[in-house]
Protein backbone atom coordinates (compact mmCIF):
# COMPACT_ATOMS: atom_id res chain seq x y z
CA UNK A 1 0.00 0.00 0.00
CA UNK A 2 1.19 3.50 -0.81
CA UNK A 3 -0.05 6.83 0.50
CA UNK A 4 -0.33 9.14 -2.52
CA UNK A 5 -1.48 12.31 -0.78
CA UNK A 6 -1.98 13.28 2.85
CA UNK A 7 -2.86 16.25 4.98
CA UNK A 8 -3.46 17.22 8.57
CA UNK A 9 -6.37 19.53 9.29
CA UNK A 10 -7.81 21.65 12.06
CA UNK A 11 -11.42 22.76 11.58
CA UNK A 12 -13.68 25.12 13.42
CA UNK A 13 -11.10 26.62 15.76
CA UNK A 14 -12.90 29.39 17.64
CA UNK A 15 -11.35 32.54 19.03
CA UNK A 16 -12.45 35.85 20.49
CA UNK A 17 -10.02 38.43 19.16
CA UNK A 18 -9.61 42.14 18.39
CA UNK A 19 -9.18 42.42 14.63
CA UNK A 20 -10.90 44.93 12.41
CA UNK A 21 -10.82 48.27 10.68
CA UNK A 22 -13.38 49.84 13.00
CA UNK A 23 -12.36 51.23 16.38
CA UNK A 24 -15.24 49.42 18.10
CA UNK A 25 -14.01 46.05 16.76
CA UNK A 26 -10.61 46.72 18.24
CA UNK A 27 -12.14 47.49 21.64
CA UNK A 28 -14.86 44.86 22.13
CA UNK A 29 -13.55 42.25 19.71
CA UNK A 30 -15.46 39.64 17.80
CA UNK A 31 -15.64 35.89 17.38
CA UNK A 32 -13.65 34.16 14.67
CA UNK A 33 -13.21 30.70 13.23
CA UNK A 34 -10.06 29.32 11.64
CA UNK A 35 -9.82 26.24 9.43
CA UNK A 36 -6.60 24.88 8.01
CA UNK A 37 -5.39 21.96 5.94
CA UNK A 38 -1.66 21.31 5.88
CA UNK A 39 -0.23 19.08 3.14
CA UNK A 40 2.23 16.85 4.97
CA UNK A 41 3.72 13.49 4.11
CA UNK A 42 2.52 11.23 6.92
CA UNK A 43 4.12 7.99 5.65
CA UNK A 44 6.74 7.81 8.38
CA UNK A 45 4.28 8.60 11.20
CA UNK A 46 1.78 6.08 9.86
CA UNK A 47 4.39 3.35 10.29
CA UNK A 48 6.13 4.57 13.44
CA UNK A 49 3.04 5.73 15.39
CA UNK A 50 5.29 8.48 16.80
CA UNK A 51 4.16 12.10 16.97
CA UNK A 52 7.76 13.21 16.37
CA UNK A 53 7.37 11.96 12.78
CA UNK A 54 4.53 14.30 11.87
CA UNK A 55 3.15 17.80 12.40
CA UNK A 56 1.75 17.84 15.93
CA UNK A 57 -1.68 19.43 15.55
CA UNK A 58 -1.62 20.69 19.17
CA UNK A 59 1.54 22.63 18.33
CA UNK A 60 -0.05 23.90 15.10
CA UNK A 61 -3.03 25.10 17.15
CA UNK A 62 -0.65 26.93 19.51
CA UNK A 63 0.87 28.78 16.52
CA UNK A 64 -2.60 29.83 15.31
CA UNK A 65 -3.65 30.87 18.81
CA UNK A 66 -0.55 33.00 19.26
CA UNK A 67 -1.16 34.82 15.96
CA UNK A 68 -4.84 35.37 16.79
CA UNK A 69 -3.77 37.33 19.89
CA UNK A 70 -1.92 39.91 17.73
CA UNK A 71 -4.43 42.53 16.48
CA UNK A 72 -4.72 43.11 12.74
CA UNK A 73 -6.89 45.52 10.84
CA UNK A 74 -7.45 43.15 7.90
CA UNK A 75 -8.23 39.44 7.86
CA UNK A 76 -5.97 39.16 4.81
CA UNK A 77 -3.01 40.28 6.91
CA UNK A 78 -3.98 38.03 9.81
CA UNK A 79 -4.38 34.95 7.59
CA UNK A 80 -1.06 35.62 5.88
CA UNK A 81 0.76 35.88 9.23
CA UNK A 82 -0.83 32.65 10.45
CA UNK A 83 0.30 30.90 7.27
CA UNK A 84 3.79 32.37 7.45
CA UNK A 85 4.19 31.32 11.08
CA UNK A 86 3.00 27.78 10.40
CA UNK A 87 5.35 27.34 7.44
CA UNK A 88 8.28 28.71 9.44
CA UNK A 89 7.53 26.46 12.44
CA UNK A 90 6.84 23.34 10.34
CA UNK A 91 9.06 23.29 7.23
CA UNK A 92 7.69 19.83 6.38
CA UNK A 93 4.37 21.42 5.34
CA UNK A 94 4.50 21.54 1.54
CA UNK A 95 1.32 23.60 1.14
CA UNK A 96 -1.36 25.07 3.30
CA UNK A 97 -4.97 26.08 2.82
CA UNK A 98 -6.37 28.26 5.56
CA UNK A 99 -9.45 30.36 6.14
CA UNK A 100 -10.23 32.95 8.76
CA UNK A 101 -13.84 34.05 9.22
CA UNK A 102 -15.29 36.83 11.37
CA UNK A 103 -18.63 35.75 12.81
CA UNK A 104 -21.46 38.27 12.69
CA UNK A 105 -19.36 40.99 11.01
CA UNK A 106 -20.43 44.63 11.46
CA UNK A 107 -22.03 45.13 8.05
CA UNK A 108 -25.72 45.43 8.84
CA UNK A 109 -26.59 41.75 8.97
CA UNK A 110 -27.58 39.52 11.84
CA UNK A 111 -25.47 36.41 11.71
CA UNK A 112 -23.32 34.94 9.03
CA UNK A 113 -19.63 35.43 8.56
CA UNK A 114 -17.12 37.15 6.31
CA UNK A 115 -13.59 36.00 5.79
CA UNK A 116 -10.63 35.18 3.65
CA UNK A 117 -9.10 31.96 2.38
CA UNK A 118 -5.45 31.56 1.39
CA UNK A 119 -3.70 28.76 -0.47
CA UNK A 120 0.03 28.90 0.25
CA UNK A 121 2.95 26.87 -1.09
CA UNK A 122 6.06 26.47 1.05
CA UNK A 123 8.81 27.94 -1.16
CA UNK A 124 11.39 25.91 0.77
CA UNK A 125 9.88 22.62 -0.45
CA UNK A 126 10.02 23.57 -4.17
CA UNK A 127 13.06 22.17 -5.92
Amino acid sequence: MQITKSSIFLRGLRFHAYHGVGEQEQIVGNDYTVDLRMAVAVDKAALSDDVADTVNYAEAYAVVSQEMRKPHRLLESLAYRIGQSLLERFPEISSLCLSVAKLNPPMGTDGGSAGVELHLINDKTIL
